[in-house]
């Protein structure tokens, strides 16, 4: 999966259009929730040496929350990587130029939405007999 192909997916899959927020980085596209604002996928051009590979080449890579529990696992998976510029502990960081499956792609874009997603409060009835 590439970039323009995740953009894609995300806006079709979700209804959610990425935005642009840096005027120095007009590449860079966050993708938010509509009620809460929150990120869940955020799109970015690096060079590849900020990612722990050798090379000074530029790569799409693509940020997701994870649980932490679920970090290393996804770390054992090709094309993914510790966080680029993120809270390694609760993000991963995958790339996008076909090393990462398409399935573990979206396996982990839907952990993003799902753990960013705007909490429903529940709240209790006062009951009095």
């Amino acid at each position: 999966m590439n970039r323009n192909e995740f953009i894609n997916y995300v806006q079709t899959a979700y209804g959610v259009k990425g935005d642009n927020p840096w005027q120095k980085d007009p590449e860079s596209t966050v993708f938010r929730h509509i009620g809460n604002r929150k990120w869940f996928a955020l799109v970015m051009r690096v060079k590849k040496h900020c990612i722990g590979v050798d090379s000074d080449e530029y790569i799409d890579i693509v940020n997701f929350k994870c649980d932490k529990v679920m970090v290393g696992s996804a770390l054992g998976n090709n094309g993914f990587y510790p966080a680029y510029h993120m809270n390694k502990e609760n993000w991963i960081t995958a790339a996008l130029d076909g090393s990462a499956s398409e399935e573990n792609i979206k396996f982990f874009l839907d952990i993003s939405f799902e753990l960013t997603a705007p909490k429903i409060k529940q709240y209790q009835k006062n009951c009095n007999p």
